[in-house]
């Protein structure tokens, strides 16, 4: 367990990573800038994160060549959630890493997919609740469908019951992610809990929210459109 954290007397931070291309959906426009419900996805983003806690920071990370863009989008949709931007990498470990540089005090640091914009306040107050008491906190959904593991030429059943979808805000003690951005990437880090696991962390799961889909292909703007709506 990591050293104790009060919520009410530490800085907390939310990293929303939006660096990518978006090439699956089949768009010029990248993902996080499609509008969904009237504004574009990156704006429903951050409103999640706003109000939540009086003391959070945002911290944007964005492609550089896009700055100016959303800069002219914030000002069309009279958006006024205030952030920080920061250049992103040439990948997402890059791109957290690079938003870990503007982290000034201790605190709890939340990440979060720029792309995911229907989550809820109850699962940001469960990830960093956990980081508090834990050091760190991953959402999680349970799986309702049947789960087949396909191994060479063949496929078995497993138990769904074993098994958890990873969402975000992934939630940490800010000298614990920190110490693990540290670490040059490698293939098997897939998201912040890998990397931080890879200290020898065990990682705590807490409930998510199932609206909170990532959204990557055109089937899912069209739920985020319904949900949002």
């Amino acid at each position: 367990m990591r050293g104790f954290l009060s919520m009410f007397e530490v800085k907390k931070y939310v990293i929303i990573v939006a660096g990518g291309l978006g090439s699956r959906m089949q768009s010029k426009t990248p993902k996080q800038f499609l509008q969904v419900a009237g504004k574009p996805i990156l704006m429903h983003t951050l409103e999640c994160f706003s109000g939540v806690f009086d003391d959070l920071e945002i911290i944007l990370v964005l492609p550089a060549p896009y700055f100016d863009y959303w800069s002219s989008l914030c000002k069309r949709f009279d958006f006024d959630v205030d952030h920080t931007l920061v250049e992103g990498g040439e990948n997402r470990f890059l791109s957290v890493k690079n938003g870990l540089r503007q982290i000034n005090e201790r605190g709890i640091v939340g990440v979060h997919d720029g792309v995911r914009p229907l989550l809820s306040k109850a699962t940001i107050h469960n990830a960093f609740a956990s980081a508090e008491i834990n050091g760190n906190g991953i959402p999680v959904t349970s799986i309702n469908e049947s789960m087949r593991e396909l191994k060479n030429d063949h496929n078995y059943p497993v138990a769904r019951n074993n098994f958890r979808l990873i969402q975000t805000p992934q939630c940490f003690q800010s000298d614990l992610i920190i110490k693990a951005y540290k670490q040059e990437y490698r293939e098997e880090f897939t998201d912040d809990a890998t990397v931080v696991e890879s200290l020898g962390i065990k990682i705590h799961l807490v409930d998510g929210n199932p609206e909170n889909i990532k959204i990557t292909s055109p089937s899912d703007i069209k739920i985020a459109q319904a949900l949002l709506a």
